[in-house]
């Protein structure tokens, strides 16, 4: 249920929940847009004992301390904010899945299921061990066509060979596809073929 309590803990903590409950192990955790915050926090606390691969579609790879809105322009946390801001539950609007690149049937389908987001993830920062996460395999999967502004920053980090201090780019790799940020409804196809190789 939508809540101003929601918190980025609060998706972490459901995600651990999950895991736990259903007492997985050798996981391939796959990690789409925001989600790179969630499960970059995940990783952080299972480490690779549990968790065989990471893959970030197209997803926020955050540094240590930041927040999801930490890379974007001033003008967009401006503008998400006070949107949000205006809602009953503190909850910035879904976006039109046009601007994905999302067209016809599949946008009509996406916009029927997608609801307002919970703000407060949205500053929440992150601390983590760059190395330990960085213990654990991982994939970058770019989404190109369009590419959403918004990722076009994790674009640049994850082939900086600085990034989190040198730690990112061994044990990691980065596959590109021309398809919009929703790669699971425009490029079933492709990313299906990505997340089986990552079980590999």
């Amino acid at each position: 249920m939508l809540s101003k309590n929601i918190t980025l803990q609060t998706h972490v903590d459901d995600v651990l929940g999950l895991i736990e409950a259903e007492e997985l192990n050798n996981i391939v955790l796959v990690l789409h847009s925001y989600a790179g915050m969630v499960g970059t926090a995940v990783a952080n606390q299972l480490g690779k004992d549990r968790i065989r691969h990471i893959c970030y579609v197209d997803a926020v790879v955050p540094k240590p301390g930041e927040a999801w809105g930490s890379a974007h322009s001033q003008s967009t946390r401006d503008q998400r904010l006070s949107a949000a801001a205006a809602t009953p539950y503190n909850a910035m609007p879904a976006p039109d899945p046009t601007v994905w690149g999302l067209a016809g049937a599949d946008a009509d389908w996406v916009r029927r299921r997608m609801t307002p987001h919970p703000a407060a993830p949205y500053a929440d920062v992150l601390p983590f061990d760059t190395q330990r996460v960085a213990a654990i395999a991982r994939t970058y999967l770019s989404c190109t066509a369009p590419a959403s502004p918004t990722i076009d920053p994790m674009r640049k980090r994850v082939i900086d060979p600085q990034f989190w201090d040198g730690a990112w780019l061994p044990n990691s790799r980065t596959i590109e596809v021309a398809t919009g940020h929703d790669i699971m409804v425009s490029a079933v196809a492709e990313l299906s073929s990505i997340l089986l190789d990552c079980a590999k």
